[in-house]
């Protein structure tokens, strides 16, 4: 069993005090909760591949950050913010900085290029957050979050049609480290995608969950 690899203590007091805490703001798809997945997901993917796990760290850290402005060039803003953030030169070169950037620029999943570095490639997968429970909840919070005047059958129209588009056996995503444990749970998400009747009852359930 590998062992998960653990950050520089003063790098993750800082990302801890004045990163994270940012993510109280966005939406509840992109919150403090969805950041820790990413960042634990991304130290396992560092152990497997003996990336610098510093770097791992950081970039699973900021990902997000560029939802502070425009949700559809987030992964641009993202990148901009990790790059212009003159604290990160305490831990890091300015080599290292621009293979950090690019790859906050490249984790996101409708790139329609693959990411430049492994460190894109860890950061994209770990994001990705596969497991369909999670996949569900938080597309029926994105909706509610977002679009707050759709009724109920007008969000299960979204949602299916964002399943459809992103997950299904014809849909954009792409997994960029083989066998990961993306892979498993990406062919269980399709198989319920598959069969209307119980999408329809993942959205009846994550739906209900928002709303109780």
């Amino acid at each position: 069993m590998t062992t998960k690899p653990t950050p520089s203590l003063d790098l993750m007091e800082f990302v801890e005090t004045k990163i994270l805490p940012r993510y109280a703001e966005f939406d509840k798809a992109h919150n403090l909760e969805h950041v820790m997945r990413v960042i634990r997901r991304s130290l396992e993917l560092a152990a497997r591949t003996g990336a610098d796990v510093d770097m791992v760290y950081t970039i699973a850290a900021y990902h997000d950050l560029g939802m502070e402005g425009p949700r559809a060039v987030h992964h641009l803003t993202g990148g901009k913010i990790l790059a212009g953030d003159a604290r990160l030169r305490r831990w890091f070169t300015p080599e290292q900085i621009t293979v950090m950037k690019e790859a906050v620029e490249d984790h996101r999943a409708s790139a329609s290029h693959a990411p430049r570095s492994m460190y894109g490639k860890i950061v994209a997968e770990a994001d990705r957050d596969i497991v369909p429970e999670q996949v569900f909840r938080r597309a029926v919070q994105y909706g509610l979050d977002n679009y707050p005047e759709l009724d109920k059958e007008q969000q299960w129209q979204r949602f299916r049609e964002h399943m459809d588009q992103k997950y299904s056996t014809h849909g954009y995503i792409r997994l960029w480290i083989p066998g990961s444990p993306n892979e498993e749970k990406l062919k269980e998400l399709r198989q319920v995608i598959a069969d209307e009747k119980a999408l329809r009852q993942a959205f009846e359930t994550y739906f209900n969950e928002q709303n109780d």
